[in-house]
């Protein structure tokens, strides 16, 4: 509650209070997330990216004014660059992803929602090679356990940020993802889409953004 009501005084600071409105929002993801209207931090997942198997849906509200860029921070847990977990065990695997966004305004009406829409641009991919989920020995950065990242982008949660060049978000079925704990919580509405990278396993941190008109 304090992080929430931290994040709406923030938002009012930048916003007119006579235009402001309140929005709630629920977001599901495998595994982390966080979430900035116009570059302020208004959600962080509760439960930390470093637990192994963080499945928890978060419901909150902000205040924004029309226009404002919706912009998701989405992490799906890996034990390090390799992009897998359970290293060394027999459950040694590469994880996969998956996040669905609904928000609505104070009339409960929604006014966004993840689907194809999205603008999402993947900083994180590993492993470059899925063979790499078999090594006896794997080492991140070597062989099959290739991997490509970079520095989140100046500015890219903001209006004034050109992403007309990052691709689409994908749109995944329920069967595919496999939403864990948390998702049944949440009345999700009908247009509301899981989304993710090109590839649910090898896609492991993302940016995506959606500007509300």
């Amino acid at each position: 509650m304090k992080r929430l009501l931290a994040a709406s005084a923030l938002l009012l600071a930048f916003t007119s209070p006579l235009l402001a409105e309140t929005y709630s929002a629920d977001v599901w993801a495998d595994n982390w997330f966080e979430m900035r209207i116009d570059g302020v931090p208004v959600a962080v997942d509760s439960v930390p990216i470093t637990t192994e198997r963080s499945f928890n849906a978060e419901r909150f509200r902000f205040l924004a004014e029309r226009p404002f860029v919706i912009a998701l921070v989405a992490m799906d847990f890996r034990q390090n660059d390799s992009g897998l977990e359970y290293i060394g065990t027999g459950r040694q695997q590469m994880g996969d992803g998956g996040v669905i966004v609904q928000i609505r305004d104070a009339a409960g009406e929604p006014v966004a929602v993840s689907n194809a829409g999205w603008q999402c641009l993947v900083i994180h991919t590993a492993p470059l090679d899925k063979s790499c989920e078999s090594e006896a020995n794997p080492v991140a950065g070597e062989g099959a356990c290739a991997f490509e990242a970079m520095d989140e982008l100046q500015g890219w949660d903001l209006a004034d940020f050109d992403a007309s060049d990052w691709p689409q978000a994908v749109e995944y079925s329920e069967q595919e993802v496999r939403p864990k704990e948390g998702y049944d919580r949440i009345d999700w509405d009908a247009s509301a889409r899981l989304i993710w990278g090109p590839d649910l396993e090898q896609s492991n941190t993302l940016l995506c953004r959606l500007t509300v008109e």
